[in-house]
């Protein structure tokens, strides 16, 4: 298992996510958000596997201006790109499998 968590310090449910992980001793990298952003590679391979730009938003972002433009906009890929803060976290990939959210219940099936 290649587990990579996206997220920040700052939210809860990516200490979460670290902590299912740690706790089941399974090793993953932590990338943070606030310093690295996904790369164009890797937020591909997430949106394809979570179903879409729709699926990444989270409805309760601090910057909801951006928000209004991902949601509203019409290249809605590429303005999620470029506006990441609106991603709904943790960000969790196993190869080409991916979750937002806190679901462990999905991950329990990656064993």
């Amino acid at each position: 298992m290649n587990i990579q968590i996206f997220g920040t310090s700052k939210s809860a449910d990516t200490r979460k996510a670290q902590r299912f992980f740690k706790e089941r001793g399974i090793r993953f990298q932590f990338i943070d958000m606030k310093q690295k952003g996904m790369s164009r590679g890797e937020f591909n391979s997430v949106l394809k596997a979570v179903g879409g730009v729709e699926a990444m938003l989270d409805g309760d972002a601090r910057d909801a201006d951006a928000l209004a433009l991902v949601r509203y906009i019409y290249d809605k890929e590429d303005k999620l790109y470029e506006n990441q803060q609106v991603i709904k976290l943790p960000v969790v990939r196993n190869g080409s499998r991916a979750t937002v959210g806190y679901q462990p219940d999905v991950w329990k099936t990656w064993q």
